[in-house]
């Protein structure tokens, strides 16, 4: 079995979590789960997502490619007519034709890849990227080789956003079951951030959160209790990460570090000391390209993430986070950070920082802040809720964590001001910022069109000695001797998959478990039925091909 003796990698991945975590120091914190695990390898308390809201941030950790370089900046990327009325309906994100997800080059490299069981990376859920996707999937699959490396990813949704809310009031929508109206930690306790109002719906909201982060600390034990009931532990990369930060306002959506600063814990026994720290500032799209480079595999070079651990890891000077298109409402920022110092850079000066994103505005805290703006009451949050917005800001993170203390008028940092100014320019240069165009022009442009491309249907090439290509194009085939099989699309950047009809473990009849196709096909003796079909990454799935071959016994 290829890379069989390569690790094992696990990723446990939350949603909308800041480090609120034990390891991290905060004594509120009860999560001895994930306390253990950082315990037994090493913690990066300056990781950070590429945007502060979930779908754009996981296209840059499948793909290992900043989203605005990709063009998958917009949240979310599949709407109707009736949200924007000047793109085609629907559309998905179409990342350039070269561009690979992970787990598809784990695949490629002979891993079982499985993802239970949230996606939601822009383009779609094309079925190359898994062997197997859905509630429940994991290294304990029947499908999986007894010695196959895997590659596994496992989500639980429990802290998202919806989970702070009151479930007791009207038009709420608790996504994925985390929400309590009473939560078991103390609201007097909490810490309220100082653009938010102190009040009992604020403490509330933020008591929810620890709640659910040690619930979901719960099923982190759960899982890493599997792996080693299993005798896995010894062999496997786990890597704990979120998509972006909390769901609070003025964190989650917008480039601070409340929506941008996330846990990430690694443990590699053996690899990794036990109980270290690495400050290092780390980019969640270099999760990708670590993993490939640790694993023994080639990091392709289109990818802009860089390792962060092993003997090709490098310093990061700079960590860059985008704000576009999100939900309805388009904006565009960009957000440069150091050790120090961060760069907001408002492309639309002089508006207010408040916008109409209904989703967001069911959040208590928020609806509480539109509340208080009606009656002119606002505490603290005047400095983002009402206020229009300057060109730019300027932060002095040691001094000023929350970022409420705007320098960039102050002469004092006019040096620091002008070196994040260049390091931004410098990186929207490098990655080409797909803001900068329209997102219908950018939609057409990869569509060639209004409507969504169907990629071009997989056909069939027997390499045998007794058949030319020509002859071989066609299905029913009977062979005079020993054959493989060979696919073939002509769409640019597609990837193929095949199943065997007749295969009692992987193929269920309508929705086969479809192996990825890597290079030429065995055919077996006898009458053999292949399906096979090919996906570009956001165009259409092809039609579905059936060949049948015969191959003497």
């Amino acid at each position: 079995m290829p890379g069989a003796d390569r690790p094992n990698v696990l990723w446990i991945a939350m949603e909308d979590t800041t480090p609120r975590l034990g390891c991290y120091g905060d004594d509120l914190a009860r999560t001895p789960a994930i306390d253990g695990l950082a315990a037994e390898g090493r913690r990066y308390p300056n990781a950070f997502s590429t945007a502060p809201v979930c779908a754009p941030s996981r296209s840059a950790v499948m793909t290992g490619c900043h989203q605005n370089a990709i063009g998958t900046h917009h949240m979310r990327t599949t709407h109707t007519n009736d949200d924007a009325p000047a793109l085609p309906t629907p559309y998905e994100a179409v990342p350039p034709h070269y561009v690979t997800a992970v787990p598809e080059l784990f695949r490629r490299a002979g891993y079982y890849c499985t993802l239970d069981s949230k996606a939601d990376y822009q383009f779609g859920t094309p079925f190359s990227m898994w062997d197997h996707h859905g509630d429940g999937a994991d290294w304990r699959d029947d499908a999986r080789g007894s010695d196959q490396p895997f590659f596994a990813m496992v989500t639980n949704g429990v802290t998202h956003e919806s989970g702070q809310w009151d479930p007791t009031e009207p038009g709420t929508d608790d996504q994925f079951g985390g929400s309590v109206a009473d939560p078991d930690t103390d609201p007097d306790a909490v810490e309220v951030p100082p653009y938010l109002p102190d009040t009992e719906t604020t403490r509330l909201a933020i008591a929810r959160q620890y709640d659910n982060i040690a619930r979901s600390d719960d099923w982190v034990g759960d899982v890493l209790d599997r792996l080693a009931a299993d005798g896995l532990a010894e062999d496997t990369i786990v890597v704990l990460w979120s998509d972006h930060g909390e769901g609070l306002p003025r964190s989650k959506r917008w480039p601070y570090d409340g929506g941008i600063h996330v846990p990430l814990v690694v443990r590699w026994p053996g690899e990794l000391d036990a109980g270290s720290v690495d400050d290092r500032l780390v980019s969640m799209m270099d999760l990708g390209p670590t993993m490939l480079d640790a694993c023994g595999l080639d990091v392709p070079q289109y990818m802009s993430g860089q390792q962060f651990f092993g003997p090709d890891a490098d310093a990061r000077e700079y960590v860059v986070a985008t704000r576009d298109r999100y939900d309805e409402s388009y904006d565009m920022v960009r957000a440069v950070r150091d050790h120090r110092f961060k760069y907001v850079r408002h492309y639309r000066p002089g508006t207010p920082y408040r916008q109409w994103i209904p989703f967001r505005n069911r959040h208590p805290v928020m609806r509480e802040l539109l509340e208080r703006a009606r009656e002119g009451e606002l505490a603290g949050a005047q400095q983002w809720f009402d206020a229009t917005r300057p060109a730019e800001e300027l932060y002095d993170l040691a001094a000023d964590p929350w970022e409420v203390d705007n320098l960039a008028d102050d002469p004092e940092y006019a040096d620091t001001l002008a070196r994040m100014r260049a390091a931004l320019d410098d990186w929207r240069d490098r990655v080409d910022d797909a803001g900068d165009t329209a997102e219908a022009e950018t939609v057409r442009d990869r569509y060639g069109g209004d409507d969504q491309p169907e990629t071009a249907a997989p056909r069939f090439v027997v390499n045998s000695p007794n058949h030319d290509e020509r002859t071989a194009r066609t299905s029913g085939l009977e062979l005079d001797g020993p054959a493989t099989l060979s696919l073939y699309c002509a769409t640019q950047g597609a990837s193929m998959a095949y199943a065997f009809a007749d295969d009692p473990v992987k193929n269920d009849g309508s929705d086969p478990q479809w192996e990825l196709y890597t290079g030429p096909i065995e055919l077996p003796e006898g009458e053999t039925a292949v399906r096979a079909k090919a996906v570009r990454y956001g165009f259409a799935e092809s039609d579905e091909q059936v060949g049948i071959f015969t191959v003497p016994g």
